[in-house]
């Protein structure tokens, strides 16, 4: 029996879910605001942790072709003081595969292979309807489905079919910076950051630093602040936002502050939450993947569990046509759980990293992290 599903949004869960529904042979829309696979920068780097992400590549049949666009290599990490000192240098055996980083490009790329997105459909409105949903676009137009899906990330238009919830601000904000040609144009701070990262923590504030496969580099300059800090400061201006950083960092070694004193331009992350209990009554018809059910800070789980929920979902529909119901349900109370889990120990983790005391965001590291 094939059911008529969509998919709202072409990040990492929906692209997941969609490529192992093509893998068993089942149609599914792929609908995405942006207007083409290039439009938006892709972002910077992810670590695909071997027992969610990359579990999700294998149910796709895509692990192998992920190890060769992946650099093991990238698993480094080196903690520093603010004046410089190296706390932390870990660098990985050559052999391990427990976190490998890939570009985010590179990933979306591998995901989408010869999947059919259809670009530049943007989503108003999910509204349910009898045992589907209707889909509103912003186009004026509308379409029914047996199932939408729901991975249009932290502010999804999905969202409001099973639940009022919104995102929270954590109080932290975070403001990227990008290194082009990092080894030629800076070699020094290519060696700070070596093969992998380099982080930085201070009272309240840290700057993270992370190699990319295309000799560029992403900082991110991370400080607890009002979500207003910028009300006097013109995001649109360089320098300006460049100055405002510098500021904020006074007293810190000097090759730190150049991680941002070289930056070309500042993008504004603050950092919203969805909280980590959120589930809701489930909904015929209508559910959701990823940033979209479970909103968690960035660090390092949101988009592998993204990707899993995505595939298993996937596999659960192939595996029971008859009753979707019945398997968007039962799949939904296994992501509810995990996800809450993550999203506790995410939520410390950014409290820790962030922290008055910096030698919490250290001892960080040197914990067992639950897998």
């Amino acid at each position: 029996m094939r059911r008529r599903i969509a998919v709202v949004g072409a990040g990492p869960a929906g692209l997941t879910f969609a490529r192992v529904l093509h893998r068993h042979e089942h149609p599914v829309a792929i609908v995405e605001r942006d207007p083409a696979p290039d439009a938006r920068p892709p972002g910077g780097t992810l670590d695909l942790h071997e027992q969610l992400g990359q579990r999700a590549l294998d149910k796709a049949g895509l692990l192998a072709e992920f190890e060769a666009l992946s650099r093991p290599e990238g698993q480094a990490m080196r903690i520093l003081s603010p004046d410089g000192t190296v706390l932390r240098d870990w660098k990985p055996r050559p052999d391990d595969r427990a976190n490998p980083e890939i570009d985010r490009g590179h990933l979306r790329d591998l995901l989408r292979g010869p999947l059919d997105v259809q670009w530049g459909r943007g989503v108003t409105q999910v509204v349910p309807a009898g045992r589907g949903a209707l889909v509103h676009f912003a186009d004026g137009r509308q379409e029914g489905f047996d199932l939408v899906v729901g991975a249009d990330g932290a502010w999804s238009r999905t969202r409001p079919a099973v639940s009022p919830v919104t995102p929270r601000y954590t109080g932290i904000t975070s403001v990227e910076t990008t290194l082009d040609d990092v080894d030629a144009r800076h070699p020094d701070l290519a060696q700070l950051i070596g093969d992998g990262s380099v982080a930085v923590y201070g009272e309240n504030r840290s700057v993270v630093a992370q190699r990319n496969s295309d000799g560029r580099a992403t900082v991110h300059a991370q400080f607890r602040a009002p979500l207003n800090w910028h009300a006097h400061l013109d995001l649109t201006d360089p320098e300006a936002v460049r100055s405002s950083l510098l500021t904020r960092f006074d007293g810190w070694a000097t090759p730190i502050l150049d991680l941002l004193h070289r930056g070309s331009s500042f993008v504004h992350r603050p950092l919203h939450v969805l909280p980590a209990s959120h589930t809701w009554t489930h909904v015929p018809g209508v559910t959701l993947l990823g940033d979209a059910a479970h909103l968690m800070p960035p660090l390092g789980a949101g988009a592998n569990l993204a990707m899993l929920e995505g595939a298993e979902l996937a596999e659960v529909i192939v595996a029971d046509p008859a009753d979707l119901d019945e398997a968007v349900g039962t799949f939904e109370e296994r992501m509810w759980a995990r996800a809450g889990r993550w999203a506790t120990i995410t939520t410390a983790g950014l409290e820790r990293l962030v922290s008055p005391n910096p030698a919490d965001a250290v001892a960080l590291f040197d914990d067992v992290q639950p897998g």
